[in-house]
């Protein structure tokens, strides 16, 4: 099959650039003919001006939809899958690839087609006051974007043109969500039921597994108020296990003052690992602490930690839950509830069997629904769905 990926990259790397990356390579290592377009937010500048004009850009890029024109005449292929299109990219990238009746595919690693800030989430919590609504007024009220009014009017307009003309619906033929909590708060926000797809992220090579009795927790991910390292803070406040903090954030500067204030040496701030130095600290751990107080899409950390039969505590909310518990791959506890998050610690701290047991569940559900093959072949059926939506769907949308 002959396939154009394209994405915007952000300009602090993330999953969302790292699964783009994956699928390339994943697709080039089964034999199809793979193509790329990218765009990177390092064109960007700084300050409140720059905000409003890329955000009033993500409407509609003249640029990037001619430059996918020439690429569409030039390689022919049978599908083009957008990973990220803001802002750089836009939208207008449908309309080029409608105009050469290219089917299209559209992973939705957030929630920005239904939510400015594309998290469903304010002030470290979740916050759904604009899902469903034809216009996101309460996200000027809030200033979800850039922290400016100007700047979150942009975005909400960009999402409410396109809803207006038709753009989420004829469009794209399929959307790809990554969980089905994912799937159905994207139905809830508008986006039509039966283009949907659900398939998640994978890891082309997995960690090996540890052995579950390790001789600490571990947090892994960014140090930031949504993250719950407050909540992580206060339930470790008298919980005397070992935990080691790694990644770097708004946060990493009051979490090392609390580390260093506890004066016991047990609680270890790393700053910034290398994946390799990750996997080497998971396969070491007891268990993987993820506090998390927002919806989150599908965390590559949970991956790696059911890759490493490493059992994991999260916040029994959105697609964590999904992810986690009903895979029978860690415990749940309160979003938000440092004194539950304090006791399920406790809990797997002082009994390594039920570490072992669920470590064991999380290997098991990785082998079996999150491997490269497994996904490959996900990927190609919803390739294959799209074609076939294309090729009954009537006319063409007007040129870009």
């Amino acid at each position: 099959m002959k396939i154009l990926l394209a994405h915007n990259f952000y300009q602090q790397g993330g999953g969302e650039d790292a699964v783009y990356r994956a699928e390339c390579e994943l697709l080039r290592h089964h034999g199809d003919d793979v193509e790329c377009y990218e765009r990177y937010n390092d064109e960007i500048g700084n300050g409140p001006v720059a905000g409003v004009t890329t955000a009033a850009a993500a409407l509609w890029s003249r640029r990037s939809a001619g430059e996918l024109q020439t690429l569409l005449v030039r390689n022919k292929p049978d599908v083009v899958h957008f990973h990220n299109v803001f802002p750089l990219i836009s939208p207008s990238a449908y309309y080029a690839c409608r105009a050469r009746g290219v089917a299209v595919v559209q992973t939705l690693h957030n929630y920005r087609l239904v939510c400015p800030n594309a998290l469903l989430a304010r002030d470290g919590g979740v916050c759904e006051d604009c899902l469903g609504r034809k216009i996101a007024w309460p996200s000027l009220r809030h200033r979800c974007y850039r922290g400016s009014v100007a700047a979150t009017a942009a975005v909400a307009a960009m999402t409410a043109f396109h809803r207006g003309i038709g753009t989420w619906s004829r469009g794209v033929d399929r959307f790809i969500a990554l969980t089905d909590f994912a799937r159905g708060k994207l139905i809830a926000g508008g986006l039509p039921d039966a283009r949907i797809s659900v398939k998640p992220n994978f890891l082309d090579t997995p960690p090996l597994p540890g052995t579950g009795d390790g001789a600490y927790a571990l947090f892994v991910g960014r140090l930031s108020e949504e993250k719950g390292l407050r909540v992580l803070m206060r339930a470790w406040k008298d919980l005397d296990v070992p935990l080691k903090i790694a990644g770097g954030g708004p946060l990493e500067a009051e979490l090392g003052s609390w580390a260093a204030a506890r004066g016991r040496g047990s609680v270890e701030v790393l700053g910034r690992r290398s994946r390799e130095e990750v996997w080497q600290l998971m396969r070491g751990a007891r268990f993987l602490v993820f506090p998390s107080l927002w919806y989150e899409g599908f965390p590559m950390t949970l991956l790696e930690a059911m890759a490493s039969a490493l059992p994991v505590l999260a916040s029994a909310i959105g697609s964590m839950k999904e992810i986690v518990l009903d895979s029978g791959a860690g415990l749940g506890c309160r979003p938000g509830d440092g004194a539950d998050l304090a006791a399920k610690a406790l809990r797997l701290w002082k009994d390594t069997e039920l570490c072992s047991e669920l470590g064991r569940h999380g290997r098991y559900r990785f082998e079996s629904r999150y491997d490269a093959g497994s996904n490959y072949r996900m990927l190609i059926a919803i390739y294959e769905e799209a074609l076939a939506a294309r090729r009954m769907t009537p006319g063409r949308m007007p040129r870009a």
